[in-house]
């Protein structure tokens, strides 16, 4: 049996050929021609696979949107909208976390070439966008259904940035998965319909009675002393 290490794919070789290139000469200075030299292949074979330049430096984000957007489409009624989107999330940072070298490598990059940031914007819009219209037709019984699944696509979205820039900032040390599960448990506490309210601070109503002439400073004192007492 051989034991020879597979061939890399003609997509495959590309990315490596231009993160070589991206490292050796710096993103602006390297040409899509430079690309398909260093591969050896032709710029048919780059552009069945590629759009663009850009489009090389992010060669995983739509087989991961397509990943995220078939385990939402496949979620039951009874599932936890909140817990769905939360695992959804979690498909992404697995994405980053199966080859750290490259994630960090790319980080370093985007955070050089202002149009890759540009980019790279775009790409969690369509993140956000996904868990969106999923939470929307989740909520949609809900008076407040489109705010709060806007809300809380952004909020678990926020999160999962956290977690990941942390990570990436520290040249892929310690355990992803670790520090996104921490992100989403705060989303969870603050957004799930389950969650207790925090002793100490359940709502007081606090009702005041006083003539229709009392000056506003004064019923505003009466509240205020209602509150302090207790």
């Amino acid at each position: 049996m051989s034991t020879n290490p597979a061939k890399p794919s003609m997509r495959d070789s590309l990315v490596a050929a231009a993160f070589q290139l991206f490292l050796e000469r710096g993103y602006e200075q390297t040409t899509i021609d430079d690309i398909v030299r260093t591969a050896g292949v032709g710029r048919r074979s780059f552009f069945r696979y590629f759009p663009s330049k850009e489009d090389v430096v992010f060669p995983d984000h739509e087989q991961s949107l397509a990943d995220m957007t078939a385990f939402l489409a496949a979620s039951e009624d009874t599932d936890d909208p909140l817990e769905r989107v939360c695992e959804a999330t979690r498909l992404v940072m697995r994405m980053y976390a199966e080859n750290p070298t490259f994630s960090v490598q790319r980080y370093r990059l985007t955070r050089e070439v202002t149009g890759l940031r540009t980019y790279e914007l775009s790409v969690v819009w369509r993140y956000e966008k996904t868990l969106g219209d999923y939470l929307r037709t989740r909520f949609a019984d809900r008076r407040d259904g489109t705010l709060r699944a806007n809300v809380v696509a952004a909020a678990v979205v926020a999160a999962h940035n956290h977690a990941l820039r942390h990570w990436l900032r520290s040249g892929g040390q310690g355990d992803p998965l670790a520090e996104v599960d921490r992100a989403l448990a705060f989303v969870r506490e603050t957004w799930s319909p389950h969650a207790a309210a925090p002793v100490g601070e359940e709502d007081d109503v606090v009702v005041v009675i006083t003539r229709r002439s009392t000056p506003m400073w004064r019923v505003v004192r009466e509240v205020e002393s209602s509150l302090g007492e207790n």
